[in-house]
């Protein structure tokens, strides 16, 4: 990643935080929402991992193969599972893990490289992907005609209240910081 070590810092409170409200919801819903919750958790967690700046963890030679095989793995597990959008995600982390040595030697967490990582193209069409899919997710967070705002606090949905809607500002957030992993690289 290119930038301030504070922009890195920024990517893995939000990824991290997103990973771990996940963690801690994997106890509950339906086995699909708890198996859903584990996927998010460890995308996120492992977000916050490669967005950890070059100062604050000296990276092994080694890691960003580590973190290639992780993802792989995981990308494949959501391939089986039929979850096209985690085994993208997936997908994007090893591209990112990959090409962050031809930037500099290290993971995405190494700030102020020279130069930029990774096919321009396909950067390009993970950047597309992403803008789609945080916009497209953010509307579907928005209530049914939400809009004109109703005149004072009407009583709450129950169909809409709770764990999915987090779940889902979640992914906006892992969008994000996706997003933005992407747009340093």
């Amino acid at each position: 990643m290119h930038g301030p070590a504070w922009v890195g810092w920024l990517l893995v409170l939000l990824c991290a935080g997103a990973g771990a409200y996940c963690l801690s919801s994997v106890r509950r819903g339906t086995a699909a929402q708890r198996r859903e919750a584990r996927g998010e958790a460890l995308m996120g967690l492992g977000m916050a991992v490669m967005a950890l700046p070059a100062s604050a963890v000296a990276q092994p030679s080694w890691s960003p193969w580590t973190f290639a095989a992780v993802f792989g793995a995981v990308g494949l597990w959501a391939l089986r599972r039929r979850h096209p959008h985690h085994a993208m995600g997936a997908a994007a982390m090893v591209y990112m893990s990959l090409a962050m040595p031809a930037v500099g030697g290290g993971h995405a967490g190494h700030l102020g490289s020279a130069g930029p990582g990774g096919l321009p193209v396909l950067t390009g069409l993970l950047l597309a992907y992403y803008a789609v899919y945080i916009v497209a997710a953010g509307v579907r967070l928005a209530p049914a005609g939400a809009w004109p705002p109703a005149a004072g606090p009407g009583p709450a949905d129950p169909a809409r209240a709770g764990w999915p809607e987090v779940v889902g500002a979640c992914r906006v957030t892992m969008g994000i910081g996706m997003f933005a992993m992407l747009l340093t690289l």
